[in-house]
């Protein structure tokens, strides 16, 4: 299996008093799967992608991908990992705001062996004429591709989205939903996204619902849905 997470426990809180966020956890997700991760606000999801991403640490249990751990992993070995086999996409951009949007991906594409080229992206995502804009000139919906560039220009193995549409109104999350499913078929890139929009869900390969720290339902769709088929 690609990614692995095996009876993932995360508490926090001091010895006496504890909160359990993610209670034994197990799933899998294949090669080349866009997979949704859905739940309510405090269900554990986005606990559960910052322990896949070697953001946190859980109490107990195992992560791997590709049949390494990451739970093992140093601290040096965390950082190459998320350097070299992460792209993460996050609900606010954090773009930074005084470099322009070719520069903003140019951050990323410098940490990478074998990064994308840079103009082929631009055009990819249609950048292109806003390259040498900064953020503050761009839309909610061009900020976002921008941050999905600055994801996509190192090759990801895995690409780590925590509510990618949140920000955005409805018009826009359609498209960068349109976008997100040309990048998987395209580069063939393996997706994790956490939402609570259920719509997304009739979209994707993989959904897995969290519900209290723990997995309530964790299936595949034999038939996707044109993500402008999708309505909420």
């Amino acid at each position: 299996m690609y990614l692995e997470v095996s009876n993932v426990t995360k508490s926090y809180g001091t010895d006496k008093e504890q909160t359990k966020v993610l209670n034994d956890v197990s799933v899998s997700v294949n090669k080349g799967e866009m997979c949704v991760i859905l739940g309510p606000s405090g269900s554990g999801k986005s606990t559960f992608l910052n322990v896949v991403g070697a953001l946190d640490s859980p109490n107990s249990g195992d992560v791997t991908l590709e049949g390494r751990s990451i739970v093992e992993m140093t601290k040096k070995e965390r950082s190459l990992y998320r350097r070299e086999f992460l792209g993460f996409i996050f609900q606010f951009y954090n773009l930074v705001p005084d470099l322009t949007v070719s520069e903003n991906i140019q951050v990323c594409q410098n940490l990478a062996k074998n990064p994308m080229d840079l103009e082929e992206l631009l055009e990819a995502l249609g950048l292109k004429e806003h390259k040498n804009k900064f953020p503050s000139q761009l839309s909610g919906g061009q900020q976002q591709r921008c941050a999905i560039a600055r994801a996509l220009v190192k090759k990801p193995a895995l690409l780590l989205c925590d509510e990618p549409t949140g920000a955005l109104d409805y018009k826009t999350s359609k498209e960068l939903l349109r976008l997100m499913d040309v990048i998987n078929k395209k580069y063939g890139i393996t997706m994790l996204i956490v939402t609570h929009n259920e719509a997304i869900k009739d979209m994707v390969h993989h959904v897995i619902k969290i519900r209290d720290g723990k997995i309530s339902s964790d299936y595949r769709n034999e038939i996707l849905k044109d993500p402008e088929e999708l309505e909420w």
